[in-house]
């Protein structure tokens, strides 16, 4: 089911939402008992047949996670074992539903076999219930996680706003709040902030995502169709994908957040306006935040940080982000994605620690500075997010090769004229004009520059919201002193909330899937 449907929005929602407050009314169990079961039925909209799956994947990882927890307690030397075993069966799932026929597929490649390729269905979510189950037994075997309710944690794993597409939890952020009393009785304030955020969601994904669609998708089905493509056509799809990406995602986000509120659950904060970082290090810690996270805590800590010298870091950084990358599907796109984003962290660190960047700095005036760090890091999360959409590695050449200029310049043939003599001067320069297939519209640049405002230049979600705090790591010390464009109980952001749902409930004619859903 797709919280931008409406079977999602008119139907499963507020009959989930009314059910979990009047049971509440009498047995907090039976509440969260109630919110497992439409978690698990709002999973099997889409394929019954993997609830199985899921429930023994649950069953397993919550006797597993106990038994590590007792034996701590007794000081076991089993207790590693026992969770290698855990770590090691919940990998083997992922892997052989996830990357079985990758693996086959490329043997047969490289050693000229031909083994079967199995056609295995991916299971909705997969990856994220598996790393949230890893991170339990890891925070069980370091002694972290102390509550140990069954429906508690049939719940926290899957927990409708988070399961299909993350965020990745932590076993010691989520149970806490499922015993709390307060969150089985209605609140006003939170149905109004988790609705306001929740339709901010719907707007960003159907008007903005969606139509950013229509613009990349044609450039990157031409390359994958061995089309040469031109410079404009080239940065016309890979920018109108970064802002697909980037809406889609934080729509996904947005949309979860809002509907945990509505049960008075929050959620941890995933995503920060990741394209106003400036540096690749600071989008890392904007971008998909509980994966980074994860990837941090249980990967790049235990291979040794940085604890080891320069080299050992580095390499330990490029280990971590090709294993990220490969976690987001079997194709070497992805892990190549993840590559790059590996040596773009090594290059970064190793620019903060150079005497030329303090040079720079000392000469550059620091706004400037900012700005020019604020485009390069742009650009280059860009150039890496055409590997990220890439049917395949030629695909993605062939678009980069366009990017770059190899295959000429092409400027739509309506441009010309009202050029002039520029459009002279420019097809002297060997530049042409005529009808492009993918970057044709005139409205094509308008859509990516209103994007750029957007991500530039506005509050996010959560900054309009931070005086209500809708998100775990938003922990602003104090009281946040109000703004104009802060979220309140008023007539004027009634009107705004109202407006975004309108909108956003009328465009669901065509519904998509969310990005993130594939992984």
């Amino acid at each position: 089911m797709l919280f931008n449907s409406y079977a999602f929005i008119f139907g499963f929602l507020p009959i989930t939402l009314i059910l979990f407050f009047l049971i509440g009314k009498r047995s907090q169990f039976l509440a969260a008992a109630w919110l497992t079961l439409a978690s698990l039925a709002f999973y099997g909209w889409w394929n019954p047949n993997y609830l199985l799956l899921l429930l023994l994947s649950i069953g397993f990882n919550f006797r597993i996670g106990k038994q590590i927890a007792l034996m701590k307690l007794r000081s076991s030397r089993w207790t590693k074992a026992v969770f290698i075993l855990g770590v090691a069966v919940n990998l083997g799932l992922l892997g052989y539903y996830k990357y079985l026929g990758f693996l086959i597929g490329n043997l047969n490649h490289f050693v000229e076999r031909s083994l079967p390729v199995p056609e295995i269905v991916l299971p909705l979510g997969i990856s994220f219930f598996t790393f949230t189950q890893l991170a339990f037994l890891a925070d069980a075997y370091q002694g972290h996680a102390k509550e140990f309710r069954p429906v508690h944690y049939a719940l926290f794993v899957t927990y409708f706003p988070h399961l299909i597409a993350g965020p990745v939890l932590h076993h010691k952020e989520m149970m806490s709040q499922f015993a709390k009393p307060a969150i089985y009785r209605i609140d006003w304030e939170n149905l109004a902030v988790g609705l306001s955020v929740f339709f901010i969601g719907l707007f960003k994904k159907m008007l903005l995502a969606d139509e950013m669609a229509q613009y990349a998708r044609p450039a990157f089905d031409a390359a994958a169709e061995g089309e040469a493509l031109g410079m404009l056509d080239a940065w016309g799809g890979a920018l109108a994908y970064s802002f697909q990406l980037y809406f889609d995602f934080s729509a996904y986000s947005d949309m979860a957040i809002g509907i945990s509120l509505l049960f008075g659950i929050k959620l941890p904060l995933n995503f920060d306006s990741p394209y106003k970082a400036a540096s690749i290090i600071d989008f890392w810690r904007r971008w998909h935040m509980t994966l980074s996270r994860f990837l941090r805590d249980y990967l790049y800590i235990p291979l040794g940080g940085n604890r080891r010298g320069p080299f050992r870091r580095y390499l330990n950084l490029l280990v971590t982000m090709v294993l990220g990358g490969a976690w987001h599907g079997a194709n070497w796109t992805y892990i190549l994605w993840g590559a790059l984003h590996g040596l773009y962290l090594v290059v970064n660190h190793q620019w903060q620690s150079s005497v030329l960047r303090r040079w720079v700095t000392a000469c550059v005036p620091a706004p400037v500075y900012h700005k020019i760090a604020l485009l390069t890091t742009f650009l280059a999360v860009v150039v890496a997010w055409v590997f990220f959409r890439a049917e395949n590695v030629d695909a993605a050449r062939l678009l980069l090769e366009g990017m770059a200029g190899q295959h000429g310049v092409a400027l739509p043939l309506k441009w010309r004229q009202g050029m002039g003599g520029a459009a002279e001067i420019l097809a002297r320069h060997g530049i042409e004009f005529r009808n492009t297939d993918t970057f044709n519209a005139a409205k094509a640049p308008v859509r990516i520059l209103i994007c750029l405002g957007i991500v530039w230049f506005l509050p996010n979600t959560q900054q309009i919201m931070a005086r209500y705090r809708p998100a775990l790591g938003l922990d602003v010390p104090g009281e946040i002193p109000q703004v104009w464009w802060h979220w309140r109980p008023s007539g004027a952001w009634l009107g705004f909330a109202v407006t975004a749902a309108t909108l956003g409930i009328l465009s669901l004619n065509e519904i998509s899937e969310f990005i993130y859903f594939q992984f």
